[in-house]
């Protein structure tokens, strides 16, 4: 009771109490760098060419992008291809309308039914056998209102809308691509230069001077100079933001005692064994590997940690060093324990029996909605499917000869349905389990149907080649990992040096005393995923990027199988970043001002003066050509044969720079090729030429376009 008083008597001063720190609460998320204090757009996730992209459409993008991959890409990567598509799109929309050109609704419309597939799809046909554009219609609302029903609907759905944005994107490249192709035509004109400036042969006299000719030891560059240079060159060194970091690494490894206790486990799995019931307070019997004829529910109730297989194995089949043990062994005894890569495993010999190598079928596919073959044109149900399958198994029963026809009018398995369904010779492991414990466990001619993840199968054996014994194994496995006790040392180690950092103490120095290992990692981007040996830690980035993380602050993380003590090291801005470029930005200044030395000393009238200026002799070649820009002791010199066309003959140019070295020439003689009576062929190469530059347009559209990207903020 005295207690209570207090408390009544506190009560003001417990309700401020409260009060305040649902305030700091309140403020916590106000001051976060993701809240609307800090984004005014929070439901912005970018902006292409002055056009809002808002965060529930591009969600509704890496969706439909989800469907199609299904569980092949990570979200990040479906969250990057869906953006590229969209700034694809909207990059050549962009350039569309400039020209006056719209997409709309009616050309995706009209594009759509010039499909092959829609227009020979059973489903979008009259009664008379004729493509009815109203049926394809009604099946797409059909799709739209099904769409919130369940999870195989809403995907059918935004897949038909992923397909009909990809007829619309194609459908913009392909008419910007033909403008551009438009274009870059060339003339007869055009191909008649092309042909005489390829084929002109020129006589010519010159002095060779290499850059090498000064020692760049006499050549000085500072460093106000290269930061001239890449404020010259932006774009060559425009960079994104990035964070270097470091990082230790603490795995969950199991030790010696660990294992131990892991193969000790297994040994007592293999008998039966007496075990005290806290239910039935005394002693039951438990079943052992040995005993147990249920092995679906023996792996479940002891914590196998890989999956019961019912397949059978020929001795080719299993793993070298276990197969002469295994085919020793009879049915029913056990194998084991024994240790195999990462776990400690026991086996069981299930059964024996007589298999081929290898078996001949033929089938007939029937899908079903949901099915793995099933694409948007299928629209039967599962049981709808199976009475179509079993219809056709009694009609062959009766008359085989009809298979192959059946198999071209009713299979969608295109790979061999033209050649009647037929599957040819596959060993064991090519099909999937229902398919192949048919065609291998039955015999030449049976004749059935099999459901499997594509639809249902009408299979017919028609050979089995090469029988031998085959067993079946019941195989319990233990993944060998770290115990507890052992996880709890793991992390009071990631935990305490995580502390020391934070208390002041350095990472290099103490990782040395500790003797643990210090990966340095550099230049990690904002939108990246994996970071180095840790695979996949978008955790990480992120708050490598959050405003509130600063310099030299250390965080640990719980990663797959571990702990990381993880450092920012520091935080390198978006802008110029000369990184590792500088020894190649010195070289280009240095042969830069090589070239301005020579030009300066190469004076006279002649070549032989200008030869004697530099100790060089002045050397000749004949009939050089664009074709062919070779000069003997100098090698290929395309871009300095190129200007040889503006030239007059017998008259010296000097201080033409040209393939890492100054030249001064005399035109000698110029050679005009044969006269021809049509150049549509030059001309015609040219436009190709042309036309296939053409295709870098968008690349070149991607860099002037006016992109804001803010995707880091919501993924």
């Amino acid at each position: 009771m005295a207690i209570l008083g207090k408390i009544r008597e506190r009560s003001v001063f417990l309700i401020i109490i409260i009060a305040m720190a649902l305030f700091a609460f309140v403020l916590t998320g106000l001051f976060d760098v993701n809240s609307p204090l800090f984004n005014k757009n929070t439901n912005v996730i970018g902006e292409i060419n002055g056009e809002t992209i808002s965060r529930e459409e591009f969600a509704q993008l890496v969706d439909q992008q989800r469907a199609r991959t299904g569980n092949r890409a990570s979200q990040l990567q479906n969250v990057k291809t869906a953006w590229d598509n969209l700034v694809r799109e909207k990059v050549y929309k962009t350039q569309l309308e400039k020209s006056g050109i719209v997409v709309g609704e009616k050309d995706v419309w009209d594009e759509v039914l010039k499909q092959p597939f829609i227009q020979n799809s059973p489903l979008f046909k009259n009664e008379i056998g004729l493509f009815d554009e109203e049926k394809l219609k009604e099946y797409i609302a059909t799709l739209k209102d099904n769409a919130g029903e369940d999870a195989q609907s809403e995907a059918q759905w935004l897949g038909w809308l992923e397909y009909e944005r990809n007829i619309k994107t194609n459908l913009e490249l392909n008419t910007y691509s033909n403008l551009i192709k438009i274009g870059l035509g060339a003339t007869l004109k055009d191909g008649e230069r092309d042909y005489l400036d390829k084929n002109t042969k020129y006589d010519l006299e010159y002095v060779h001077v290499p850059l090498t000719y000064i020692a760049d030891s006499l050549v000085t560059v500072t460093d106000d100079e290269i930061k001239d240079y890449v404020k010259n060159h932006r774009e060559e060194f425009e960079s994104e933001a990035s964070r270097n970091l470091s990082i230790v690494k603490f795995d969950l490894k199991a030790t010696p005692e660990d294992e131990a206790a892991i193969e000790a486990e297994l040994k007592n799995l293999v008998n039966d064994r007496d075990e005290y019931s806290s239910a039935a307070k005394t002693n039951i019997k438990v079943v052992g590997l040995v005993n147990t004829e249920d092995y679906t529910q023996f792996f479940a109730e002891n914590r196998s940690d890989t999956p019961i297989d019912n397949a059978f194995y020929t001795k080719s089949r299993i793993f070298p060093s276990l197969k002469d043990t295994i085919f020793s062994f009879k049915k029913g005894e056990v194998y084991g324990p024994y240790k195999d890569g990462e776990y400690f495993k026991l086996t069981k010999v299930v059964d024996v029996k007589q298999l081929p190598d290898s078996v001949k079928s033929r089938h007939i596919l029937i899908p079903f909605l949901g099915a793995r073959s099933a694409d948007a044109t299928v629209s039967q149900t599962e049981d709808e499917a199976k009475k179509t399958a079993d219809s056709l198994l009694t009609v062959l029963k009766n008359d085989t000869s009809k298979f192959a026809d059946f198999a071209k009018e009713f299979s969608v398995d295109r790979s061999n349905n033209e050649k009647g369904g037929d599957l040819g010779w596959y060993n064991y492991t090519r099909m999937v389990p229902e398919f192949r414990d048919f065609t291998f466990e039955g015999s030449t001619g049976d004749l059935g149907v099999v459901k499997t993840v594509f639809g249902f199968h009408i299979i017919e054996i028609e050979g089995q080649k090469n029988k031998q014994d085959a067993v079946q194994l019941a195989t319990f496995s233990r993944r060998i990992e770290a115990s507890e006790a052992t996880e709890n040392t793991i992390f009071e180690r990631a935990e305490t040096f995580a502390s020391d950092l934070n208390n002041g103490q350095d990472m290099v120095e103490l990782a040395k005393e500790k003797n643990y290992t210090v990966l340095p990692l550099n230049s990690l981007k904002e939108l990246d995923e994996r970071v180095s040996i840790l695979g996949n830690q978008r955790e990480i980035v992120k708050w490598a990027f959050e405003r509130t993380t600063e310099e030299n602050e250390i965080k640990r993380f719980d990663i797959e199988n571990g702990y990381a003590v993880v450092k920012l090291d520091k935080k390198n801005k978006k802008g110029l970043s000369i990184g590792n470029s500088k020894a190649r930005v010195r070289t280009i200044l240095i042969n830069e001002k090589k070239v301005q030395m020579i030009k300066e000393k190469m004076e006279g009238a002649t070549l032989k003066e200008i030869a004697e200026k530099f100790a060089k002799n002045v050397s000749s070649s004949s009939a050089v050509s664009i074709s062919s820009p070779v000069l003997p002791g100098v090698g290929r010199v395309p871009e300095l044969i190129k200007t040889l066309s503006l030239l007059e003959t017998d008259k010296v140019y000097d201080k033409i720079e040209a393939q890492n070295a100054v030249f001064a020439i005399k035109l000698t003689k110029r050679e005009l090729p044969a006269q021809i009576d049509n150049f549509q062929s030059f001309a015609n190469t040219l436009s190709r030429t042309l036309q296939n530059k053409g295709n870098q347009a968008y690349e070149v559209l991607k860099k002037t376009a006016e992109i804001e990207d803010n995707r880091a903020v919501f993924y």
